[in-house]
């Protein structure tokens, strides 16, 4: 060499303290690289290390690195075959191929590189940058312009991938100059085409992207494309706009043949919860002299004590633009605010219910349209007497606009309140032969205020004692594959005594019979009502694990009454001395499919109540379906029995197609109510859905109809839509 091994080392040191800084400067946060005293405070902050075959002092004392030569700094890497630095002009060479990796999220490929000894300043020749490995900017040459812009000329934009034998890509945006903000991580187009294949379909003068490091950012979302036979061909563009770090706004014009709509989406994050406000505002042929629209605001948050506050509420313009726009299929709106504190042995909880009818058969004045309740439970666990003692408190007010007296057929414009107290004692003993006896002892005392009734005394009292003894016998068994079996016999005498006035049913009109209340002492969803008499109840539980990961679980019971109990439905399967035979069960198989199953059977063993569930999931099919039988029952507002038929799946065709499709089919008429297809086309660089759904319910206000859906999306600058799984083959074979 030319020089000694000592002078090496100590020009070594300048070596490091500039070729680490070429680094900040090109791709690490901008106020790096704002000047070269900065740098060279970051290498002395952060360790550096550079890596090559030989390092000299050429005669014309220029140091130089060459051969496989690498520095590191942090999270970056710069790899080159020669980096030459003139001390004197303060230049940097190098030569490459050269590679600058940060983080994994950016990388900068080039032939040859030069920067000033500022940093700011500097080309990079037949330079390529590539964003998450995924979006990559080629270009003849990248200039580095006051340390934080990077311009990039004659420059190719894509995001798929990149066939060495010279193929166009699917898609790329071609642009004269291209300028990247470090700071604002934006990318600024100039004399842009946008081109599938080599075929040029748009030409933009100027466009600007957020770069795809960037999660938020102004601009337009994906656009889609619609066609519907109530709305006509129409086409949504939402613009986002970002309102600080923790709040942002949605515009979404919506324009077609038949309706000119302004959906509105906006969000906000707060340190102890969040909040959204969603809405539209329509102008269409469907009910050309009117204003249309609905609002929607949610929010939660955590306020002091460990409370939690949450709102839901919602109104809409008429009843027939939730169907019109596809919005929701609900009949009735429920607007709610709710606060609620929950505790291992305490629950605080009170609601505010808002309902507001989209049903053409139903009477907004004669529903209960403002619903107040609140719940205090505790447990406490006495030393004394031993067990657990639940205390419950519980509170309601339906309020009705109509002032018409009810009857006992029609609540009409009935108003209620009731206050219901319980107390209850629970205590489990073993008994011989392994038996768990578990008692029960309590009593509830319910005090409710009428008005608008002429059928119940404006005041009523009612008070109910209450006690239960349950027996179960857990028996387990392995077999000799190793398989766990478990067998529990269960038996429950009950009794209830309601003692006091009549009382309206208002909330416990409609009530379910399974495992969940089958050992409670009423079945009633409220207690506005409660069970009255003598009960026994009797019944197994079944369960098979097998050691090759399927399973098997199963309940059959059956309650006995001394007398018949009114206010449950005849479908329920709760009504009359006997209830029904609960059959109901669960099978799954090695984790990827369930199938779950509930029937009632009658004394004659004929099926009164029927629903079965499955879902599958599988590496290319993922399927959920349901079917459910019911019988007619007026008093569920059922005049013929319901057979229906529900599904919802989608297939991998292979790596890039996905076939989807759901339906909802009414076996009793003969016909679907919903129905859908979808197609999806995903690879490394752009989304295609295809969409084409059937709504066939109508009622005076709504008709059927049938809307096609198209959407186009460019992969890799939107948030987490970088997908490299699928790539396409550049094998012509």
């Amino acid at each position: 060499m030319p020089k000694t091994v000592d002078f090496i080392k100590k020009r070594r040191g300048a070596l490091l303290s500039t070729v680490v800084p070429l680094w900040l400067g090109l791709m690490a946060a901008p106020a790096l690289a704002q000047t070269s005293a900065l740098a060279s405070e970051a290498v002395g902050a952060a360790p550096a290390m550079l890596v090559a075959d030989r390092v000299f002092v050429s005669p014309d004392r220029k140091l130089v690195a060459e051969g496989n030569v690498e520095a590191f700094q942090g999270d970056i890497r710069l790899q080159a075959n020669r980096i030459t630095y003139d001390r004197q002009t303060g230049v940097l060479n190098m030569e490459g191929p050269i590679r600058i990796d940060q983080s994994g999220s950016i990388t900068v490929l080039a032939n040859a590189a030069e920067l000033d000894s500022g940093l700011r300043n500097g080309i990079l020749r037949g330079a390529r940058m590539v964003f998450d490995q995924q979006v990559q900017l080629a270009a003849l040459q990248m200039t580095r312009v006051e340390g934080r812009y990077s311009q990039l000329y004659k420059t190719a934009v894509t995001s798929c991938h990149v066939c060495e034998d010279g193929s166009p890509p699917l898609w790329q945006i071609r642009a004269e100059r291209i300028t990247h903000d470090e700071a604002e991580r934006q990318l600024y187009f100039e004399g842009a085409q946008l081109l599938i294949k080599d075929v040029p379909v748009f030409y933009f003068p100027a466009l600007r992207l957020p770069d795809p490091t960037l999660e938020r950012a102004d601009g337009f979302l994906v656009p889609s494309l619609s066609s519907s036979s109530t709305l006509g061909l129409g086409l949504k563009l939402p613009y986002f706009v970002t309102i600080g770090p923790h709040k942002d706004l949605t515009i979404t014009p919506y324009l077609s043949e038949k309706t000119t709509t302004l959906d509105l989406r906006y969000r906000q994050a707060f340190r102890n919860g969040d909040i959204e406000i969603s809405g539209a505002f329509s102008r269409d042929d469907i009910q050309p002299d009117d204003s249309r629209g609905y609002l929607s605001v949610r929010g939660d948050f955590d306020i002091p004590y460990d409370f939690k506050l949450g709102f839901d509420l919602k109104t809409v313009s008429d009843d027939a633009y939730y169907a019109d726009y596809d919005i929701s299929d609900t009949d009735r709106i429920r607007s709610e605010l709710s606060l609620n504190r929950v505790r291992r042995d305490q629950l605080i909880e009170g609601k505010i219910y808002n309902y507001k009818t989209l049903r053409d058969a139903e009477n907004q004045d004669f529903i209960p349209s403002t619903i107040l309740t609140g719940t205090f439970e505790q447990r406490l666990f006495p030393k004394y007497v031993g067990g657990e003692l639940r205390l419950r408190l519980n509170a309601a007010q339906f309020t009705r606009k109509s002032s018409l007296d009810a009857t006992l057929a029609d609540a009409n414009g009935r108003d209620m309140s009731r206050v219901s107290a319980d107390a209850t004692w629970l205590r489990s003993w073993i008994l011989p032969w392994g038996v768990e006896s578990i008692w029960t002892a309590g009593i509830g005392i319910d005090s409710f205020a009428l008005s608008d009734d002429a059928a119940f005394d404006n005041d009523a009292t009612r008070v109910t004692p209450k006690a239960a003894l349950t027996l179960r016998r857990p028996m387990t068994r392995q077999t000799a594959s190793g398989a766990v079996q478990v067998l529990e016999p269960i038996v429950q005498f009950g009794w209830t005594n309601v003692n006091g006035d009549d009382t309206p049913n208002e909330a416990s009109n409609i009530s379910e019979y399974d495992q969940g209340n089958l050992l409670a002492l009423s079945r009633f969803p409220e207690t506005d009502v409660r069970e009255d008499g003598d009960t026994l109840i009797y019944g197994v539980n079944f369960a098979h694990f097998d050691t090759t990961g399927w399973f098997a679980t199963g309940t059959i019971a059956q309650i006995h009454r001394d007398q018949a109990q009114s206010g449950f439905t005849s479908s329920s399967g709760l009504d009359g001395r006997n209830s029904n035979v609960l059959v109901a069960g669960q099978l799954g198989l090695r984790n990827d499919l369930t199938l779950t199953a509930r029937t009632l059977f009658d004394e004659e063993w004929s099926v009164t109540k029927a629903e079965f569930r499955g879902d599958l999931e599988r590496d290319r099919v993922s399927l959920a379906g349901s079917y459910l039988w019911l019988q007619a029952d007026p008093a569920e507002n059922r005049v013929q029995e319901t057979s229906e038929l529900w599904f919802d799946g989608a297939y991998d065709l292979n790596q890039i197609w996905r076939a989807s499709a759901n339906m909802r089919y009414d076996i009793t008429d003969g016909r679907a109510t919903r129905a859908g297809l979808g197609l999806t086309y995903r690879n490394e660089c752009v989304t295609l859905d295809l969409s084409l759904s059937r709504r066939y319910t109508s009622t005076t206000s709504v008709e059927p109809s049938t809307d096609f859906g198209f959407t186009l999306s460019l992969n890799g600058f939107s948030v987490k839509s970088g997908d490299t799984t699928s790539r396409r083959s550049c094998s012509n074979t």
